[in-house]
């Protein structure tokens, strides 16, 4: 009986804190009528002003995925008192990397002049990624080109990259097997041995000057277990601040659908970091 009034109450406090986590969908933020350039916000509706606003970078290999499949993602950060934007940004073939990161810069100025509207501090921006989208954030965040083609100042607080793909793009791409992905990535980055470089964050490390949130899986692909270390070296070497957490047993995909459950113990980490350097 005890345990059946736990779960009613468990379930009954879910209930409510959903039902004050408002949405505001699909809308664009590339002054255009594109699906592909329109955002989700999720924020708690309550009296507290000035919240940290995390924007979201979803992954499918630069080809696939899209802001709704991650709702999940928003009502939880949005119930610890994080206001989180999910973008849609253009694919592949219809679009290649630059193209992509152009666009994701865009939404995060679309953030930088909106987001007080949503409770949210304008200067509280946090970017999270996930596999090509980790790749897309780091990719702004790094090489100063695409905020200067946005109009604005690099605006972000820090970065949280989860099993992040493509930190290296000319090493992987040099190596890498000559399989259905690697033709698939081509598509994004080209043929071309020298755009490779171009669309590799760890080329502009030196230019990185915010904390550092690094998670990968145990069992993720061996590229990222090679890659991601590497940019916590050279950031730690920087004095930059910057964590990292190797996440045992999870593979790939894993690595974000953990985050579907609020209680995921990545929502700590990420959480504290936020709160440490907002």
């Amino acid at each position: 009986m005890i345990k059946y009034l736990v779960f009613v109450m468990l379930l009954f406090q879910t209930i409510i804190s959903s039902a004050q986590v408002k949405t505001a969908k699909n809308i664009n933020y590339a002054g255009n009528t594109e699906e592909k350039n329109t955002l989700n916000i999720f924020y708690k509706n309550d009296s507290v002003k000035n919240k940290p606003v995390i924007i979201f970078i979803h992954g499918g290999s630069w080809s696939s995925g899209k802001k709704e499949t991650y709702w999940w993602l928003g009502r939880n950060f949005a119930r610890k008192g994080i206001v989180t934007v999910i973008i849609n940004y253009p694919l592949a073939p219809n679009a290649q990397y630059e193209k992509m990161a152009d666009d994701c810069a865009l939404a995060v100025k679309w953030v930088k002049n909106n987001i007080a509207n949503y409770t949210a501090s304008a200067d509280k921006i946090f970017v999270m990624g996930h596999s090509a989208g980790a790749h897309l954030g780091e990719l702004i965040n790094a090489d100063p080109k695409y905020f200067q083609h946005a109009g604005i100042k690099n605006p972000i607080k820090g970065m949280i990259l989860n099993d992040p793909f493509g930190l290296d793009l000319y090493e992987y791409l040099m190596e890498a097997e000559k399989d259905d992905y690697y033709y698939d990535f081509l598509r994004t980055f080209t043929d071309k041995p020298e755009v490779w470089k171009l669309a590799s964050p760890l080329d502009y490390v030196n230019n990185i000057k915010n904390p550092h949130l690094f998670f990968y899986g145990s069992k993720t692909y061996g590229a990222i277990k090679l890659q991601t270390p590497r940019l916590y070296e050279k950031l730690k070497a920087n004095n930059i601040p910057v964590e990292i957490r190797e996440i045992k047993g999870k593979s790939h995909v894993p690595m974000i659908s953990q985050m579907i459950f609020g209680g995921n113990d990545l929502y700590k980490d990420i959480v504290e970091f936020i709160n440490k350097f907002n």
